[in-house]
């Protein structure tokens, strides 16, 4: 009697154990088995546009010197102003001028004892302008008042940046993807489809700067300065399925 019952209960126990070692299958929204190991293969691609510049940043510096604060910020004042009137008199918009800076500061001899010997007032400005006005707005700025020529850089508009940023994703997608079917080719395989895909953060581009003593100029002559092109870059990772 005793072994007539046994005999069902360990038949019981080891289908339950083995039921219990036995993951259940799980499957995907499609019906495909989950958890496959699927073949990828990852490239990075990068690409690149170059175009002319179509806009000049010119940074000019408005400095004085004086006994007083106020006397040094008095004449920095009235030079900005005359460097304003005479950049707006020749067609250049009020919102492309911009203060960059300002700033008044004691000046001190640093002998034996250090003595107050005045103060120092400085304005900077920014002008936004086309490429072939960058010299026009030197002239015109050092004509009324400016005391410095800080740079001129030459870049892009962001509306242009924009564009060319596309063409260079479009071309940085195409590399990667010469790239990933290279490598399934000599591996045998055959790419089926994009699994993700990145785009990495891109510095700023470089981009072609004028100094005043770059400028081609001489007495009584305009300044002349020479943009060259500007490269926007972009980079993209890619993970491809293959097969």
């Amino acid at each position: 009697m005793q072994r007539r019952i046994i005999a069902p209960l360990f038949i019981v126990g080891l289908v339950l154990l083995a039921g219990c070692l036995s993951a259940p299958m799980q499957t995907t929204a499609d019906g495909t088995e989950a958890g496959t190991n699927a073949t990828t293969i990852s490239a990075t691609g990068t690409g690149e546009v170059t175009a002319e510049a179509d806009l000049a940043v010119v940074n000019i510096a408005v400095t004085s010197t004086a006994d007083s604060a106020d006397e040094a910020r008095g004449t920095v004042a009235d030079d900005v102003a005359a460097v304003r009137t005479a950049l707006t008199d020749a067609g250049i918009d009020e919102d492309a001028i911009q203060t960059t800076g300002f700033s008044v500061d004691p000046e001190y001899d640093h002998g034996e004892e250090r003595e107050l010997v005045g103060y120092r007032a400085a304005h900077t400005l920014s002008v936004e302008v086309e490429p072939d006005r960058a010299g026009e707005v030197i002239d015109l700025a050092v004509g009324a008042g400016a005391s410095e020529i800080r740079g001129v850089h030459f870049t892009l508009t962001d509306e242009t940046r924009s564009e060319l940023r596309s063409e260079a994703l479009t071309n940085a997608v195409d590399s990667a993807k010469a790239d990933a079917e290279t490598v399934a080719d000599a591996s045998d395989l055959r790419i089926t489809g994009v699994q993700t895909a990145a785009v990495g953060g891109s510095a700023p581009d470089p981009y072609p700067v004028a100094y005043a003593e770059d400028a081609r100029t001489t007495a009584g002559s305009s300044t002349e300065l020479s943009p060259g092109p500007v490269t926007v870059r972009a980079t993209v990772q890619m993970v491809y399925m293959a097969e």
